[in-house]
């Protein structure tokens, strides 16, 4: 094995998931965490697990179910495991539904990643990474995103609570030494994608015939980023945060598309036309999103190598055969 324990939280959802395949295909062992909060399916957590059990060598992997706000019970599994690192993907997600529960996104988000820092520190861990979102740059004037631009108009509570978690994570640092990443994700989608999540939804859609609901004019636009990209560059960071200290990096795809070619992309991949229905805009949601990854190509080595075509290939292929 390569290292220590590496402990992963939000480990049974698509991003947590496929972090833990990469990190158990390079040698390391993982020891992963989830509360299975009910956003979406157990069940597709589940098999999402099943599939990371499946491809780790024996001993390497183990699960625990947990929720992280349970300050005791996560300080006891830390001080067991001892983790050379932690990478702490866990949150209460999607923009719309905080809005309606801006208490629980705010305790499942803030609190546990004070308590996930918390823990690690009292576990001697030497390093630890957290997801943050591209959603911190709010409705921001200036494309592509840079990492220097002010990030303080966030315009959702699941935004407020990402741009927290970058706060704290700094505190952190500065009180204690230990390393922080802090990572602004861009739109992730391919296989295992949230089923609430445009692309996973659009193609079910498309596929059963059924209306799609698009919010504004189509014009709104998003940087879309596949699965790949996204673990390569949270292996990445996770490898180099110690010479950094404190930093923040956008991984994103770097070439936004229109919520209306994404749908006829869609479309094309299914095989399908889609049947279309605009809806106003919804609260909550930026105007677009758009990556500038100069720092994490530079510092990181980061590169997004797959197109929103293959990447839709990919999904697809994934999703028709579960349907």
């Amino acid at each position: 094995m390569a290292g220590g324990v590496i402990v992963v939280t939000g480990a049974a959802g698509f991003i947590g998931s496929h972090l833990c395949q990469a990190l158990l295909a390079r040698g390391d062992r993982v020891v992963g965490v989830d509360n299975f909060d009910p956003f979406y399916s157990r069940d597709l957590k589940e098999r999402n697990l099943v599939e990371v059990s499946e491809a780790a060598p024996d001993g390497a992997f183990e699960f625990v179910e947990l929720d992280l706000c349970d300050h005791n019970r996560l300080e006891g599994l830390f001080a067991r495991v001892k983790p050379e690192g932690v990478v702490h993907l866990a949150a209460k997600a999607g923009v719309r539904p905080s809005i309606a529960d801006p208490v629980g996104y705010a305790k499942a988000n803030v609190m546990a990643t004070a308590g996930v820092q918390e823990a690690a520190r009292k576990a001697g861990a030497e390093r630890l990474v957290v997801a943050s979102s591209s959603s911190v740059y709010g409705n921001n004037d200036v494309v592509p995103f840079s990492e220097e631009h002010s990030v303080d108009a966030p315009i959702s509570p699941y935004a407020a609570t990402k741009k927290a978690c970058e706060l704290i994570g700094h505190t952190h640092w500065h009180l204690t030494g230990m390393p922080v990443a802090m990572l602004r994700f861009f739109t992730v989608f391919g296989p295992r994608q949230r089923p609430d999540l445009a692309i996973n939804k659009f193609m079910r859609l498309v596929h059963a015939g059924e209306p799609i609901s698009m919010f504004g004019d189509g014009s709104t636009s998003r940087d879309y980023t596949f699965i790949d990209d996204i673990i390569a560059g949270v292996v990445a960071s996770y490898d180099q945060i110690d010479r950094f200290g404190y930093r923040v990096w956008n991984l994103g795809g770097d070439h936004p598309i229109r919520l209306d070619e994404l749908i006829a992309k869609i479309g094309e991949v299914v095989g399908r036309e889609p049947v279309v229905e605009r809806q106003p805009m919804q609260p909550g949601d930026v105007e677009r999103t758009w990556a500038d990854v100069s720092r994490a190509r530079d510092e990181l080595g980061y590169v997004a190598r797959t197109s929103v075509e293959d990447g839709l290939a990919r999904q697809w292929a994934w999703l028709r055969d579960r349907l």
